[in-house]
């Protein structure tokens, strides 16, 4: 019988699904390719998760659906995640089911100082970060029992994030790497197995429910001294890092529309971008992954 279904097998979706069968449980994770972790526990199916009737089906017997699924490119957000999330709620509420949501700090916008705790307020004025604000809204309002955990830039084995992208094939070739962004300005990120944590151990307590919760992430780090971290990690000489200009990026966006939508989110990367969460790691123990810990672990 399936206990728990997954939506997405990317890095976060694949390490909730790695948790829940460590622990014993049945799961069943949902892609379009039926990809995923192999294990004895886990039952991968290819079918379309933004289908409100295929996704309930697939979900019958689950006490917690995990929506981890994220299109790859900004571009797609709008077509995509709107269906996905419509499907996601109607899954558990014909199944009474936990929703447990993967979200991110875009429906904050830009906060003075750069600090972004539990308590607050959505005020983002990008699409993007609107967008999760009203994906939020109408799982809240769907009477569900349901929970958003929220973390920053991924870092971790298998992560999507400045690594994999900008610093690793630098690194390959013993060369420069541009850097969209300051160099120098203190930034949160999350290792992706404390969010796959978090999200698991959200989604099994009553009292996380009908909020939004922050991942405990290690303290905020410039990106000139996380390149040092990995170059240090991976046994090479660090490598040099080059400051795109700001005004590049937002120049490209008005004919290109990939630079349009990251020249959007940027003003994470120009100032100061820290998340506390305090009141996540008081209620439910929970504590970050020692940075140079998944340093490493990506690395290897």
């Amino acid at each position: 019988m399936v206990e728990h279904v997954v939506i997405g097998a990317g890095s976060i979706g694949s390490n909730v699904a790695r948790l829940l069968v460590e622990r014993g449980h049945n799961v069943r994770i949902i892609t379009r390719s039926g990809s995923g972790p192999e294990h004895p526990l886990i039952d991968r199916v290819a079918a379309d998760a933004s289908d409100p009737s295929a996704l309930t089906e697939l979900s019958r017997g689950a006490g917690a659906i995990y929506h981890c699924a994220n299109p790859p490119s900004y571009t797609e957000w709008e077509r995509l995640l709107p269906p996905l999330q419509t499907a996601a709620i109607a899954a558990a509420k014909a199944n009474d089911a936990v929703l447990a949501l993967t979200g991110s700090m875009y429906a904050y916008g830009p906060q003075p100082g750069g600090l972004m705790t539990e308590r607050t307020p959505m005020t983002a004025a990008g699409h993007k970060g609107r967008l999760r604000k009203r994906m939020w809204e109408q799982a809240l309002a769907a009477g569900i029992r349901t929970v958003e955990v929220r973390g920053s830039d991924y870092v971790g084995k298998g992560a999507n994030g400045i690594y994999s992208l900008l610093i690793e094939p630098a690194l390959a070739k013993g060369k420069a790497a541009w850097i969209t962004g300051h160099l120098d300005m203190p930034h949160t990120f999350t290792v992706n197995t404390d969010m796959a944590r978090a999200l698991v151990t959200l989604a099994s307590e009553e009292r996380a429910w009908g909020r939004a919760w922050h991942v405990p992430s290690p303290p905020a780090i410039t990106i000139r001294e996380l390149a040092g971290r990995y170059a240090t990690a991976a046994g090479r000489s660090p490598i040099k890092l080059i400051q795109l200009p700001r005004f590049a990026m937002r120049a490209a966006g008005l004919v290109v529309p990939i630079a349009r939508e990251m020249a959007e989110m940027d003003y994470q990367w120009y100032a100061p971008f820290r998340v506390d969460a305090t009141e996540t790691a008081d209620a439910f123990g929970l504590m970050p992954t020692d940075l140079d810990t998944a340093v490493r672990d990506e690395v290897s």
